[in-house]
């Protein structure tokens, strides 16, 4: 009681993030490159942030959803100015962060920036101790920041206990819609007991739990793993306005396959997982693009539900079947293939997946996006697996069972 108590106090209660938030953010590619004279192209300056504006408004990703644009670490100055307020670094960011939020703003997009609960950053620029947390809110919101992401270096877990709510309430209080995202429980090893996932998702609009992604298809099965082996603990921490975070996207960039590529995709929209890539706009592969701007993966993504999807079948075959259900009784299904061979036909039926009997759908093919045509809940089926890739549908119901049995049963009125 006494808990149920208290979450009013700390909720968020911004009504944002209603289904998982999608855009572009610095850290995978570009990293804490702050050489601009070596490097003037690629280091962490407001003139990249400029430039990935320009790419989301131009390149059709704002019209398909993605919105944010995220600055990570390594933004500020080394000091705080004379009144304690955080600074941008003046020879890479000589605007300020408020003119770059308009510039944003004017290309119909938003921005995202990043804080981290200590002493220092992780990339060793001033933190927001806890002096310091209401403050810092009401800097961002007065430069007119979108999204905050409060990582956890150089502090404890006492003072996450405190600083996390804490920042929630501050940003609350600047009148300023901002969505929150936390690191606190990556810190804390991600599962309970240390970590409460009720209090977490009354405080964040979304959350790391686990490892920095890197750019290799390693990383991505080490997160998929993890997020898949727990996941009876973080499924049922999901839902509109509070969502687990696996990390960025890494498509586009020089760790992923054609096939790897496509699988990360899938499996990150099974997971209404946010969408944020980590790549080069200005010189993405039209393949790659094609991949991060699918329409029907994205729909699924952001789907109104906010269901995360599950592993519901591991095979001994190295085959993975995931399933998220989807609004209107549409479903998506994921086979993937962790197999390094070659093309795997894998055969099952729909009511091996626990479908409804009786039911009938219609199949579309998530990637190719032709409708493949109708499948009844009894009728085995074969899909071809490519090594590392993944076959993706999205089903939706055109004869569901006529009435539940207790309906069907009842004596006439």
């Amino acid at each position: 009681l006494a808990l149920a108590l208290a979450l009013p106090s700390v909720a968020l209660e911004n009504g944002l993030a209603r289904t998982p938030p999608m855009g572009w953010m610095s850290w995978e590619r570009f990293r804490c490159n702050v050489d601009c004279q070596v490097d003037p192209r690629n280091c962490i300056s407001e003139q990249l942030f400029f430039e990935m504006a320009d790419q989301l408004a131009e390149d059709g990703w704002r019209e398909v959803g993605y919105e944010y644009i995220n600055i990570d670490d390594c933004w500020s100055a080394k000091q705080r100015d004379a009144a304690g307020r955080l600074v941008p670094d003046p020879k890479r960011f000589p605007s300020g962060i408020k003119a770059l939020a308009d510039y944003v703003h004017s290309r119909g997009l938003k921005l995202g920036i990043y804080g981290d609960l200590g002493v220092f950053t992780c990339g060793g620029y001033p933190g927001t101790t806890l002096e310091h947390v209401q403050q810092d809110a009401q800097t961002f919101a007065a430069w007119g920041v979108d999204m905050l992401k409060l990582d956890g270096c150089y502090s404890s877990a006492e003072e996450q206990a405190k600083g996390y709510p804490e920042m929630a309430r501050a940003l609350n209080a600047t009148g300023r819609p901002i969505v929150y995202s936390c690191s606190w429980p990556a810190y804390q090893g991600g599962l309970p007991p240390k970590v409460n996932y009720t209090i977490l998702a009354e405080i964040c609009n979304l959350w790391r739990n686990y490892d920095d992604i890197q750019d290799s298809w390693d990383s991505v099965l080490s997160i998929v793993d993890w997020f898949f082996t727990n996941q009876d603990v973080l499924q049922p921490a999901a839902g509109p306005g509070h969502w687990n975070d696996p990390d960025m996207l890494i498509i586009g960039n020089f760790g992923l396959s054609y096939e790897q590529s496509r699988s990360q995709m899938a499996l990150w929209a099974v997971m209404a997982a946010p969408l944020l890539m980590s790549t080069d706009l200005r010189t993405i592969s039209p393949s790659a693009k094609e991949i991060l701007q699918n329409r029907l993966m994205i729909q699924i993504n952001q789907d109104p539900l906010g269901i995360q999807g599950r592993r519901i079948v591991k095979e001994k075959s190295h085959i993975e079947v995931f399933l998220r259900p989807l609004s209107q009784a549409a479903s998506a299904l994921v086979f993937f293939s962790r197999r390094t061979d070659m093309p795997f036909h894998y055969t099952t039926s729909l009511a091996k997946l626990h479908f409804p009997e009786d039911a009938v759908y219609e199949v579309q093919d998530v990637f190719v996006g032709k409708i493949i045509g109708a499948l009844k809940t009894a009728d085995n089926f074969s899909v071809v697996i490519n090594p590392s890739g993944v076959v993706m549908w999205y089903l939706r119901p055109m004869a569901l069972p006529i009435q539940p049995w207790h309906i069907r049963h009842q004596a006439p009125g």
